[in-house]
């Protein structure tokens, strides 16, 4: 008898459905697995025999043929586990169920129960675009996860028994209703509190204005002048994300097996901070079946590199791309994968290799050619399309000395927040989040800028010689800081601090 049951495979960030044949037929015991599986595919083998034999059953002493299609689909992961053993439950009618609209997903224990599955919300995801696809069967410890998609019934299953018993009608399973908040308004912030970094206004300043618009940003200054300390207080006065946001985030982190199991729904920006040691396919991702790297991980969050100069000429010029287009394609001789890559890019470094360049108390021990060949580690193009550059100098002793508190990063995050609504009624009709992912249509639409404010731009656009790009992200920034003032248009003092931010030199 043939079996058909519904299962999910995953092609990158994105679920495909896969159906799992099983044929019983007469002949020596023998039991096959094609359409492309991966090894723990073929490990199914034994955990099913020994799953269904644990569980009661029969394991049928005959050849067993299951074939996963479609064929030249990659099948990777022990998510096929479940699948497989209820198709040769099916088959070897010891069920009688009708499960063509149902769609099936977990790993098998020894004894059957299921296993934590990565890749849970972007399998339910699909269900949910599939057409006809009503119910999905999890494991029971990711029916939390499977259960942020609206409009599928999740079954939660604690093993391949109590499944079939509920096929059978003699113990109902009730759906899981997830009860979680779906915001991060009762979640503890991560980072530092900016009321406990002394001194530094001006910094503080200008990662309001990024967090604000989702802005790149770039430190330089001495060693031990709170470059780092400051670069992780910013997740304090990040804005919460939307539903649609923390839902894109989750997906990201199930399918690479770093969403916490008792935290079905990631609710915090995130903040990577790779070390510069990091290898080209760590940053941007690959392998040979590609899979996303760190920038794909702070997707709508940030993206921290600290000692800029230090990482690899080649991981820095790939940065370039997902900048601008907010993806990264990653291809290899097995296929393209493309991958969302929206993130904030904050990066600090010293001046110099000492550390010194330009510091007033401090003499610099480096060379000018060694201090222009370490400047040049980072080029023009990845420069040009930073928004903000600041400096950071040392702190005084009367500063860090004061007892004083200085502004709470919840007072900041709250104008933050203002910004952000203001921007989100702004873009809502053209699908956009924050003022930094705009592109020339929107930035001609909604960056109305004053005739004395346009003077200041041409003047600067002329001495400085800027940059096309540099003119739209003066722009943007322009609005970020309007948006803070409450300003519905662009005037000269939103344009001046704007300016101030660009930079011609990084010494």
């Amino acid at each position: 008898m043939l079996a058909k049951v519904l299962t999910c495979a995953i092609v990158g960030l994105e679920g495909a459905i896969v159906e799992v044949e099983v044929d019983i037929s007469p002949g020596l015991p023998a039991f096959t697995i094609v359409g492309l599986p991966d090894a723990a595919v073929q490990e199914a083998k034994e955990r099913v025999r020994a799953a269904i034999r644990n569980s009661g059953y029969l394991f049928p002493m005959k050849r067993i043929t299951v074939n996963l299609a479609p064929a030249d689909l990659k099948k990777a992961g022990p998510a096929y586990d479940l699948p497989i053993a209820l198709a040769i439950l099916l088959s070897s009618e010891q069920v009688a169920a009708e499960v063509e609209t149902d769609l099936f997903l977990g790993e098998l224990s020894l004894d059957g129960s299921l296993r934590h599955t990565q890749g849970i919300l972007a399998m339910v995801a699909l269900a949910n675009k599939e057409q006809g696809i009503t119910t999905v069967f999890v494991p029971a410890m990711d029916a939390g996860e499977a259960s942020l998609i609206d409009e599928i019934e999740v079954i939660p299953v604690e093993s391949l028994a109590q499944l079939v018993a509920h096929l059978s009608g003699q113990a109902h399973i009730s759906p899981y209703i997830y009860m979680g908040a779906k915001t991060d308004a009762i979640t503890p912030r991560l980072g530092t509190d900016m009321s406990h970094v002394k001194g530094q206004e001006h910094v503080k300043r200008a990662l309001e204005v990024a967090a604000a618009g989702g802005h790149n940003l770039l430190m330089i200054g001495p060693p031990g002048s709170g470059k780092t300390l400051l670069a992780r207080s910013l997740p304090s006065i990040m804005p919460t994300m939307t539903s649609q946001e923390a839902l894109e985030v989750t997906k990201i982190y199930s399918v690479c097996g770093l969403l916490p199991s008792e935290t079905p729904l990631i609710t915090q920006r995130p903040f990577r901070s790779p070390h510069y040691t990091i290898s080209h396919a760590g940053l941007v991702g690959g392998g040979r079946w590609p899979r996303p790297g760190e920038i794909t991980l702070s997707h709508r969050g940030v993206l921290f590199l600290d000692e800029l100069p230090e990482f690899g000429a080649a991981g820095l010029d790939v940065l370039r791309q997902p900048l601008e287009d907010r993806t990264i394609t990653v291809s290899r001789a097995q296929g393209s994968l493309t991958f969302p890559a929206n993130f904030m890019l904050v990066a600090a470094m010293n001046p110099c290799p000492c550390g010194f360049y330009g510091d007033p108390t401090k003499e610099c021990t480096c060379t000018p050619t060694l201090v222009s060949r370490y400047q040049k580690r980072i080029n023009g193009p990845l420069l040009d399309r930073i928004d903000m550059f600041v400096e950071v100098p040392r702190v005084d002793y009367e500063k860090l000395a004061d007892n004083r508190l200085g502004e709470n990063s919840e007072a900041i995050r709250t104008r933050v927040e203002t910004a952000r609504e203001r921007q989100r009624a702004r873009f809502q009709d053209v699908g956009l989040f924050c003022n930094a992912d705009m592109t020339p249509v929107e930035i001609r639409r909604f960056c109305g800028i004053e005739p004395e404010a346009q003077g200041l731009l041409q003047t600067a656009m002329n001495r400085f010689s800027l940059s096309a790009r540099a003119f739209h992200r003066i722009l943007k920034l322009s609005r970020t800081i309007a948006d803070l003032a409450a300003a519905s248009s662009i005037g000269s003092a939103h344009v001046a601090e704007a300016l101030q931010y660009r930079s011609r030199s990084l010494a």
